[in-house]
């Protein structure tokens, strides 16, 4: 049974239409993309998942959960379950990046402070930041830094599901692929369900396992690289068959 589930999700702003009967599934234990044209609600459809967002009509399924039905406290339970990194981190500025890693286990949890600073060195470390960074604020860090700092972040509940928000995007190539195998040796690591918002090529052919692609308000295609390559749909046509992407990834179609 997938572990996240849309189905005939319709997101509509008065008379504009953004979705229209999108469905989608992803599995246990998947890294997972959405791509889609600009417009096209892939940032919506996250936000439908984390409940920032609620659908006009359908219904979205999370760990077994109906968003459309879920009670006050489910809603709370089911917050704990995931971490999100969202496109420039959002960290809070007025807080070092040791302070943005405890406020969910702060927010959530009794344990002690001794036990939360452990907690908090650990989860630099798996993101690959030094220990000094914990002091750190915000303003100190690099573009790269501030990704993997969102990310301690986000991986400070031991979360089932990990939310990704453009994640490689504004970091140099080395830095991205850095990332993208940090992100894979996580996956592997903890056992955890990765989606994640991306248009970075290299990383849809590196560590995506399967994706889906937004466009015209629905699900055009939906698999892998070789299931999607499939479609003929224009949008995909212009951007996984256009020159730049035979040349740079050696798409086999034409």
């Amino acid at each position: 049974m997938p572990i996240i589930e849309a189905i005939d999700i319709g997101t509509r702003f008065g008379s504009t239409v953004i979705h229209d009967k999108v469905n989608m599934h992803i599995n246990q234990g998947e890294i997972y993309g959405i791509l889609g044209e600009s417009g096209s609600g892939k940032s919506l459809l996250m936000k439908e998942m984390i409940m920032l967002q609620k659908p006009s009509s359908g219904d979205m399924r999370v760990l077994d959960y109906r968003l459309s039905t879920i009670e006050y406290k489910q809603m709370q339970e089911l917050r704990q379950q995931w971490g999100v990194l969202f496109q420039f981190g959002a960290l809070f500025s007025s807080l070092t990046v040791a302070e943005n890693i405890k406020l969910q286990l702060k927010e959530y949890t009794n344990i002690s402070d001794a036990m939360c600073n452990e907690i908090v060195k650990t989860k630099i470390s798996m993101s690959g930041l030094p220990t000094r960074a914990g002091a750190l604020y915000p303003s100190e860090l690099s573009g790269g830094m501030i990704k993997r700092a969102a990310l301690a972040r986000a991986l400070a509940m031991d979360p089932k599901l990990l939310f990704l928000d453009e994640p490689t995007s504004g970091l140099d190539p080395i830095g991205a692929r850095n990332f993208d195998k940090l992100i894979m040796e996580l996956r592997d690591l903890l056992g955890i369900t990765v989606v994640m918002i991306t248009h970075d090529l290299d990383s849809i052919y590196s560590i995506v396992d399967r994706f889906c692609v937004l466009a015209d308000k629905h699900v055009v295609a939906e698999g892998s690289i070789a299931e999607v390559l499939d479609s003929t749909h224009p949008f995909i046509e212009r951007f996984f068959k256009n020159e730049y992407a035979k040349k740079r990834l050696g798409v086999p179609h034409v």
